[in-house]
């Protein structure tokens, strides 16, 4: 009779340092949400960063907050991976999937203090994600991406919670536009939007921030190499190059050794026979400008200079490839391999400006520019870093609804219509995963209850109106973020894409999943262990 009880004890053992881990990775994961909670929604508070090198932060954008700071608590770490897998992927609602992650583990604790194992909650977990990414497909409607006016209330609803929301309409003038710029088919009706590599936010301090544009083509902080160059020309012929025009050494270090001063003399003739013809290589296509990413020697500039060309030297590979993009021309790599084809013509407008101190080329009036740079100005460096982030923001959203035209109701309608299904769905799961099942529909409470702390108005009241409206089945009620009042999210016109809803649900159910099927936490050996100890091992 002794044996089961011993099995028992050790079971209870086993389970208690599994709750203990549990435990740690949910108080960790609570914490990291707690941090973020006040950065939700239009009346969200900014948080100071500090960095080692003394320079601050400010921002109320999830993910740059969290990338900022320092935790190590290997649970935490894995929650700011979210909000970097969430950046990433969809570019918005960051701070949206911690603070449900958090949430969904915090409604975990009382599912494990009724011994519910894990796996159980996890299987009851993943079921109701499915049932809540059909919710949300239920409450969301389509968009037609080439109305304007839809496009800006949709991006306006990204920016509307950050910094830059009192000038919305100018920053989703300058988001709309930069995606639709470098948008283009690439057959079979699929589109590549890549706004990485080919939107280009370039800050320069001063000015007002009502002065910032998107240049339809290139903008680049050189300057001419040589003074006599022209400084504007018309309907450029452009020629993108990837080598120096500059006298090539020998491959190895060669040592020559003369006698005679005659062979001095061949030695810097033939240097210059070689530059000369390179320029030669270069002028008989008859560019206006030459854009290299290499050096451009004196000589060469000379005889550039006689010519009437423009030259810019040592431009940064990503620049040449946005200007490649914007103007037509392929980048050549040897001046002896140079094509007509290879001639971008598709630029309007070549000119150097001095902004501030500082000389940028701009390249405008592109005909089909594919890539286009963002100027941003501004008062201060601070303030235009938060500018950027808003605007990379901005940016994702309308991406994102290129590829997937479809809305969702924002404001924590959405969550709301979510979290009243799921309860009403709750009723027809038999068994013990009933309760986590409903656990989740609690967790997705939280946004609207966070907008409505955040608002500075009485949550418990906001929450049971609005879960009234939702339960009649008025499911494009939320919350209006300014007041805290409820309003009809149509009316209203705060929507966001359905992409980034159901991604962040997602997101935060696999990782509430994730680290609930942690039972303990080990530290592996740090490399000097293994080296100093691992001496006996083959004896």
């Amino acid at each position: 009779m002794q044996a089961p009880v011993v099995v028992m004890n050790t079971n209870s053992g086993e389970r208690q340092v599994g709750r203990r881990a549990q435990m740690s990775n949910i108080t960790a994961a609570k914490t990291v949400a707690d941090i973020i909670r006040s950065c939700l929604g239009p009346k969200a508070m900014l948080k100071m960063l500090l960095d080692p090198m003394g320079g601050i932060v400010l921002t109320n954008d999830g993910h740059a907050i969290l990338r900022e700071i320092e935790v190590s608590h290997p649970a935490a770490k894995s929650m700011i991976e979210l909000s970097r897998t969430q950046d990433e992927e969809v570019g918005d609602g960051t701070t949206t999937v911690i603070i449900l992650a958090g949430e969904m583990l915090a409604q975990a604790v009382p599912q494990l203090e009724r011994n519910i194992h894990p796996v159980v909650i996890i299987q009851a977990f993943k079921r109701a994600l499915a049932d809540a990414l059909q919710i949300v497909e239920d409450v969301s409607t389509p968009v037609d991406i080439h109305d304007d006016k839809a496009m800006y209330s949709l991006i306006q609803s990204s920016i509307g919670t950050k910094f830059v929301s009192r000038w919305s309409e100018l920053m989703c003038g300058l988001a709309l536009k930069a995606v639709r710029t470098v948008s283009f088919d690439v057959g079979s009706g699929k589109q590549e939007v890549d706004i990485k590599r080919y939107a280009r936010i370039e800050k320069v301090p001063g000015g007002q921030i009502e002065d910032s544009e998107v240049i339809d083509g290139v903008m680049v902080n050189k300057d001419i190499t040589h003074p006599k160059m022209r400084r504007r020309i018309e309907n450029p012929r452009i020629l993108l190059l990837d080598c120096p025009l500059e006298y090539k050494k020998g491959e190895s270090q060669t040592n020559i050794e003369i006698s005679k001063e005659d062979d001095w003399n061949r030695i810097l003739q033939i240097e210059e026979e070689q530059v000369k013809h390179m320029c030669e290589a270069v002028l008989a296509f008859k560019p206006d400008v030459v854009i290299t990413e290499k050096g451009v020697s004196d000589l060469a500039q000379h005889f550039l200079v006689k010519a009437n060309i423009t030259a810019l030297r040592r431009v940064r590979k990503t620049d040449n490839n946005r200007i490649a993009r914007a103007t037509g021309a392929t980048i050549v790599n040897r001046v002896d391999d140079i094509q007509e084809s290879d001639i971008g013509t598709g630029c309007g407008l070549f000119e150097i400006e001095k902004i501030g101190d500082e000389y940028f080329t701009f390249i405008r009036k592109c005909k089909t520019p594919k890539a286009c740079t963002i100027l941003l100005r501004g008062p201060s460096k601070d303030i235009l870093n938060e500018i950027e982030r808003n605007l990379q923001d901005a940016m994702s959203v309308a991406r994102n609804v290129i590829f997937h035209p479809r809305l969702s109701p924002g404001g924590g309608a959405t969550e709301m219509a979510v979290s009243v299904k799921l309860s009403q769905l709750a009723r027809s799961v038999e068994g013990v995963q009933q309760w986590p099942y409903k656990a989740i529909a609690d967790a997705m409470e939280v946004i609207p209850r966070t907008l409505a702390q955040n608002a500075g108005a009485s949550p418990i009241r906001v929450l049971t109106s609005l879960r009234a409206k939702h339960v009649e089945g008025h499911n494009t009620w939320g919350l209006n973020g300014e007041s805290g009042e409820l309003v009809d999210m149509r009316e209203y016109g705060v929507w966001e894409p359905e992409a980034v809803k159901l991604q962040s649900i997602k997101t935060a159910v696999e990782s509430a999943c994730l680290l609930l099927r942690v039972d303990d936490i080990c530290s592996a050996k740090s490399a000097q262990q293994v080296s100093g100890g691992g001496g006996g091992g083959d004896e």
